[in-house]
């Protein structure tokens, strides 16, 4: 069964369609690069299946429960957005305490993945609102692995990032992986992708363009980066389309 379904998902805000019929499967232990252009759909795809809007026409399952109203299934799901916002005057410990409590889980505050690795075991008695942008990607970070996920959505994920730290976050990608969770990536950078990506997704104006291994993109082209292999890509179905009309 597949972890993530989306069927003729389409989401309309006023006149404007942000996401159309956008069909796809997406299967356990896989990572996706979820690409494209400033609002080509990428966040509406991503709000459509945390359930932070309401899909205008389709279905969405996660492990095979319904999104909608019901909202059992977001405990299968971590999200590290790409900018967090968490309630200033609380310190660190004491949102991980309130995690954990919303959560049910047993752990104690300096347990669980990359709390060690990205020195968020030093930081506990910080204010949130005290945070650089840098410390504040480092506890989404933890919250979003901390909860053993199936499914993992992360957004622009090493944004604000040291090199180190980023190092770390992409090394928890492909040990979670390994447990099967599926995870969906947004990203700029095509070393992230070309490093992490089981299959690549490439939306524009809100319709799904591809969704192809990156071999299957650098065969298709006859590029050997897939910083050309996409461009390449999309030019060759459009003029495709083109000469169907």
């Amino acid at each position: 069964m597949a972890r993530v379904t989306f069927e003729n998902v389409g989401k309309k805000y006023g006149r404007m369609w942000a996401l159309r019929e956008f069909s796809a499967r997406f299967e356990p232990g896989e990572t996706v690069s979820v690409i494209g252009p400033n609002g080509s759909g990428k966040t509406t795809m991503i709000k459509c299946l945390l359930g932070l809007v309401h899909a205008t026409t389709g279905t969405i399952t996660v492990n095979g429960e319904p999104v909608g109203p019901d909202p059992k299934y977001r405990h299968h799901v971590g999200h590290m957005p790409q900018i967090s916002r968490f309630p200033n005057e609380l310190k660190i410990g004491q949102l991980i305490d309130l995690m954990d409590d919303i959560r049910g889980s047993k752990k104690g505050r300096a347990e669980g993945p990359l709390v060690r690795d990205l020195g968020v075991d030093a930081m506990m008695e910080k204010r949130l609102g005290t945070l650089s942008g840098g410390q504040r990607q480092k506890v989404s970070a933890v919250l979003a692995f901390r909860y053993s996920p199936s499914v993992l959505v992360l957004d622009e994920p090493t944004a604000g990032l040291d090199p180190l730290s980023s190092g770390i976050v992409l090394k928890a990608v492909r040990e979670i992986k390994r447990t099967g969770c599926t995870v969906l990536i947004t990203s700029h950078l095509m070393e992230e992708v070309e490093a992490l990506a089981d299959r690549v997704a490439y939306l524009q104006d809100g319709t799904l363009r591809f969704l192809l291994p990156p071999e299957d993109l650098l065969a298709a082209t006859g590029q050997n980066r897939l910083s050309k292999a996409i461009p390449a890509m999309l030019i060759s179905n459009t003029e495709a389309h083109v000469e169907s009309i």
